[in-house]
Parts: C-alpha cells; structure tokens; sequence
C-alpha cells in the first residue's frame, strides 16, 4: 500500500472485542509510534464517552490519548453549531451526553440524537422521539450500523430504530458518525493529511471499508470482530486488503517500506 502516512482505525472487533484486546493490538500501537505513522481511532461507540473510552483502553492495557479517540457525539457537536440549534432529546445509553458538554439543553427539542440506546429502545422512547420528529425536531443518527459483536454474540445496534424512526416520520436522519465523509475528515484533518494518505482499518465492510472508500481512503478489513466471511463474498466492495488481525499491520508498512526501499517485490 503505497503512500499511506496515517491510518484510521476502528476499535471495537478491531482493538477489542468485549473487555478483552485483540491479540496483538498493543504491538500494533508500539508499530506505530515507532514507524513515525499517524493514527486515530474512529469508532461508532456511542454508549461511551471518549473519556471513559480512554481509561478501558488502559486497563486493557492500551495506551491511547484521549484526543486520538474521535466519536459520533464530536460529529454531532459540530453540525448542532454549524446548523446554530442546540437543543436536543437523546435516545442513548451510558455516557456518551458528557461529550456533548453545554451543547444540549433538554428544555426544548430541535434534534433527536438517536444512538445504540440498548436496553432504553422501548415503544414510550421511540414513540417519544416520533412525537419530537412530528412536532419539527431533525434526527441525528449518531451512526447507523445494523449490528455490533457484543461479548455476549452479535446485537443489534441503532440502525434498525434510526430506519423505523425515519420511515414512521418521513425524515430523513443525519448520520455523523462513519460512514459520513464529515466524521472521517474530523480525524484526518487532525493528522494533518488527506485521504489519499491514509488507510481505514475496520471489521465492517460497508460503514468502514465503502465509507473509507467512499471518502477516497483506502480500505482494510480485519477477520475480527463482527467480520464475516459471507459478507466478505457476497458484497460488491473490495477491500484494499484483508488481514486477519491488527496485530498484521506491520506488514501493510513493511512492504510499503520495502517497496521505497527497493526491496521489496
């Protein structure tokens, strides 16, 4: 892979899975602080803060800067200001409001952010949202993913309710988190690189690997995670490469080194 500078990189099915790290993943940070390549991490968690993010890396025993951990609610900030409305109802679970900081006041509504809300996907909560949307609220889908591999097996995540909601309403939902274009440029403009230089890594070949694409990055699917074999076959997307795990990374740079080195193939 030729040219790659920085790679985005997803962190559940990829870094971990559950509460335990992927074999390897902490070799494949040390790589990369040491190889001089530019990373962050770009993830559709919406149940955690980048905060509490942070600290269950560390106690998985990865050592990740808060500021290199960039989520939905941070997309979702951003287009709340740009569009200059503020107040919205959440639909999530655990802790992901602290990101949106002063930003919402529950006072009235002009959004419904609508996350993996889990345990609070009800029929009053979606009815509740249904009524904010019918009354002139917009829906911030803070990602769309169908499914997530939870430590218990595979579990649906909020893009079924994101649909039911837009099809109830009539709405369309503006998504912030992967796979927008917006979400993958907060990160690379961070890097300070474009897309042509930068590589996704992740275990989802539609919001990962075709929304990288989509954005002009490169594309990388890991056997990890919510990876399945049939949907690597039966989808239209190629990815740039299929690894089996993060801890394969070295290899991607290696042969790019090689290659600027001459000896490669």
């Amino acid at each position: 892979m030729k040219g790659i500078k920085g790679f985005l990189i997803d962190l559940d099915g990829v870094m971990y899975t559950g509460d335990r790290p992927v074999q390897g993943a902490e070799t494949a940070i040390r790589f990369l602080e040491e190889s001089g390549c530019s990373y962050r991490f770009v993830s559709n968690t919406t149940r955690k803060s980048r905060g509490t993010i942070a600290g269950q890396l560390a106690r998985m025993g990865l050592d990740v800067p808060e500021r290199f951990i960039f989520t939905p609610p941070l997309a979702a900030v951003a287009y709340m200001k740009q569009a200059g409305r503020d107040r919205c109802w959440f639909l999530i679970t655990g802790d992901a409001d602290r990101d949106f900081g002063p930003a919402c006041r529950p006072s009235s509504v002009d959004f419904v952010v609508i996350g993996d809300a889990g345990e609070k996907i009800t029929y009053e909560s979606m009815n509740t949202a249904f009524r904010y949307v019918m009354g002139g609220a917009g829906i911030i889908a803070l990602e769309k993913d169908r499914y997530w591999m939870a430590a218990s097996g595979l579990s649906l995540s909020a893009g079924p309710f994101v649909a039911a909601l837009e099809y109830a309403t009539g709405t369309t939902a503006v998504i912030v988190g992967k796979p927008s274009p917006e979400f993958f440029r907060l990160a690379l403009n961070d890097m300070g690189i474009g897309p042509h230089e930068a590589a996704m890594i992740g275990d989802d070949i539609v919001t990962d690997i075709a929304g990288a694409q989509a954005t002009g990055m490169r594309g990388v699917l890991v056997r990890t995670g919510k990876f399945r074999e049939e949907s690597l076959r039966s989808s239209p997307v190629r990815p740039s490469a299929v690894i089996g795990s993060i801890a394969d990374l070295p290899e991607i740079l290696g042969q790019q080194a090689g290659r600027r080195q001459g000896t490669g193939p």
